[in-house]
């Protein structure tokens, strides 16, 4: 297995931490008798070697030795040596350390690397075509993918995969055949091979009876892939149907973690994990092949979440969050149901639940009963204790209240009565709007004895100048005051607090009046713009911040988004800013899309007019290169009123899309389904003003 292993000079090798030279070491790990001697290598392999699906010299270096390690009998775990083999070979051109640009300096791997692996791994795939039909039924899991990814022989590939069809009686290798067909037939279709159609074929046979129902869901799955035209036309009954027959066959088995544990990152990790993970993986294949039938895909969760299975609710409330994320449905009927299994009590399906709505905020209204029941009923789910760390707020009740439901207001104000009160309450206020307004006393005394000088000022502090510049909370002047003037030099995140405090101030206008001294004497520190913004909603003077706004707007060392929150603010002041146009309309044709985004709508909200030579086509490109600007863009054009027309066809565009604005460009983040929501609002508030639209 290891011969020549000791003439590789492994010291001048690389891997994602350096010297190659504990690669021999783990190579021989993989054969190990023990068993956690061989877990600890191959997790070290994917870790250091294969890391993060680079490929380095030090990963070329192995195939040999890991093709020598696979066809052993007398090594264990042999499945997984497989896998990692099919892992370095790649897809179609390795992963993201392969020669996509992840790693630099002698870290990383390349292109050239990844290739010459995948030519290693072709030239040596006969070794997998025993691996098929091997004893071990890992091994059989495995290999299909590696047979179809490098043997060059597609009649070969294709009669292997047939033979095992016919022969194989494990239901989880029938499934990795069944998506290797499928994977096999997606590589040869778009060259008009006749063996991609018999592929197909096979697969079309595979979907229907006497197959089970896993191999049958399997073969739906990649039939809509690779022959959507072949699907079933009453596709979603027939899937949803056979999903119940595959539970029933599995028997109602219990979700793992059956109530909270021991609240550990691990525990947590392994409670939100999948307990299913087959039927997760064909549920997904089939979502994620239907794309953009979202219909039938909201069909489809519906039969998920109302199985009387429960591992098949968990993975419904699971595949419902990616579509969500991506699509913008009517999404009432499931997220209901999405709240129903709060009922259940199974620990993995509430915290599954729990963990979706946190993300829709306003819409997970449709659960907002069984939210309210929940935090009323289980009063110990309204703060979080970590193993680690400060307390939060609870899943249910940060859900509750992102949701904007107002039954969520006292139930929050008894946790600020109590003993433990988590620092993060006040980031969950702001959703409740005006409904809030009854907790800005305590809010208003805890920020009161929020220590000076302490090492969690910021962490207690932030929160709650959060929560009341939302309520606009005149009262609370003093105690913002006693922060801005007491806090000492050298403060941990010094600078974050002063910035809170002083939008909270701006938030009340006239009634901070006895801070202007305080906000004049921030504009020359790295809170100015901040501080201008507040200042002039004070004293309602604009003359004298916009010489500070400006020096902001065209000093670019002092801080990355400083002009672009310059800009915001002198488009905000309107004709009063008119001296800063010359710098505005120079920041329009320079810097990162933001900033001339920004730039852009300033000099609009400004002079009233949209300058056709300038700000248009640099909104227009913004718009449609940089999604992240959208919410901007669309703010200045509602606030433009009629005057904004010129770009009202990209709002009307943007309401008909079916997708999220930033689905395209890596925006499907926890809050990316809020600030989509909020780039609706404010095209529908725009467009309304025209009359229209």
């Amino acid at each position: 297995m290891f011969r020549g292993i000791d003439e590789v000079d492994w010291a001048s090798l690389r891997h994602a931490y350096g010297s190659a030279e504990d690669v021999p070491g783990l190579l021989r790990g993989l054969a190990s008798a023990d068993q956690a001697e061989r877990e600890t290598a191959l997790d070290r392999m994917y870790g250091a070697v294969h890391h993060q699906g680079g490929v380095y010299d030090s990963t070329l270096a192995c195939v040999p030795f890991l093709l020598a390690l696979a066809v052993r009998e007398e090594v264990r775990d042999r499945a997984g040596v497989v896998e990692l083999l099919v892992s370095i070979g790649g897809a179609d051109g390795g992963g993201v350390g392969a020669g996509g640009g992840e790693f630099d300096g002698d870290g990383g791997g390349s292109g050239d690397l990844a290739a010459q692996a995948r030519a290693v791994l072709r030239a040596g795939a006969d070794v997998f075509v025993p691996l098929a039909g091997d004893a071990d039924a890992g091994v059989r899991r495995a290999a299909p993918a590696a047979l179809v990814r490098f043997l060059d022989r597609p009649a070969r590939v294709l009669a292997l995969l047939r033979e095992r069809l016919t022969v194989e009686r494990d239901d989880r290798v029938l499934l990795a055949l069944t998506e290797s067909l499928g994977l096999f037939a997606r590589r040869h279709l778009p060259a008009g091979d006749c063996h991609a159609a018999e592929a197909v074929g096979l697969l079309a046979a595979l979907s229907g009876p006497p197959y089970e129902p896993g191999p049958r869901l399997a073969a739906l799955g990649q039939l809509a892939q690779c022959a959507p035209e072949l699907l079933p036309a009453d596709l979603v009954p027939t899937v949803v149907r056979l999903l119940r027959d595959r539970s029933g066959q599995r028997g109602c088995e219990r979700l793992a973690q059956d109530g909270p544990g021991a609240d550990t990152l691990a525990g947590r990790l392994r409670r939100l994990r999948p307990s299913d993970e087959e039927g997760s993986r064909l549920l997904r294949t089939l979502h994620s092949a239907l794309g953009g039938r979202v219909a039938d895909r909201v069909a489809l969760l519906c039969g998920q979440l109302t199985s009387p299975d429960p591992l098949d609710r968990c993975n419904g409330v699971w595949m419902s969050a990616g579509l969500f994320r991506e699509w913008r449905t009517d999404v009432v009927e499931p997220v209901a149901l999405i709240g129903a299994q709060l009922g259940h009590g199974e620990g993995r399906l509430h915290d599954a639940a729990v963990a979706v709505l946190v993300e829709l905020f306003e819409l997970a209204l449709p659960a907002s009963d069984h939210l309210h029941a929940l935090v009323t009923g289980r009063p110990e789910l309204r703060v979080r204790h970590g193993e680690r760390g400060a307390p939060t707020v609870g899943g249910p009740l940060r859900a509750l209240a992102r949701a904007g439901d107002a039954r969520a207001t006292p139930v929050l104000a008894e946790v600020l009565a109590g003993p433990v009160v988590p620092h993060d309450l006040g980031l969950v206020i702001p959703h409740l709007g005006r409904a809030a307004a009854p907790l800005a006393p305590a809010l208003r005394r805890r920020l009161a004895r929020v220590p000076l000088d302490g090492p969690d000022t910021h962490e207690r502090a932030v929160p709650l100048l959060t929560a009341l510049t939302a309520l606009g909370d005149a009262e609370s002047v003093p105690s913002v005051l006693r922060l801005l003037r007491g806090m000492p030099d050298g403060l941990r995140l010094r600078g974050a607090v002063t910035e809170a405090a002083v939008r909270a101030l701006g938030a009340v206008g006239s009634a901070a009046h006895e801070a202007i001294p305080d906000l004049r004497g921030l504009l020359e520190t790295d809170c100015a713009v901040a501080a201008a913004d507040a200042l002039c909603s004070v004293t309602g003077e604009a003359d004298a911040v916009v010489p500070v706004l400006l020096r902001e707007l065209t000093d670019g060392g002092r801080g990355r988004y400083r002009p672009t929150a310059a800009a915001d603010v002198l488009g905000r002041l309107g004709p009063a800013a008119r001296t800063a146009l010359p710098a505005l309309r120079r920041m329009t044709g320079s810097g990162e899309a933001p900033e001339r985004a920004a730039a852009a709508c300033a000099v609009w909200r400004i002079t009233g007019e949209p300058e056709q030579e300038q700000v248009l086509p640099v909104l227009r490109a913004a718009w449609t290169e940089h999604p992240r600007t959208r919410t901007t863009i669309a703010g200045c054009v509602a606030a433009l009123g009629l005057k904004g027309a010129p770009l009202h066809d990209l709002l009307r565009a943007e309401l008909t899309s079916p997708r999220r604005h930033r689905a395209d460009s890596g925006g499907c983040d926890s809050h990316g389904i809020h600030e989509d929501e909020g780039l609706l609002r404010l095209c529908r508030g725009a467009l309304s003003r025209e009359g229209g639209g």
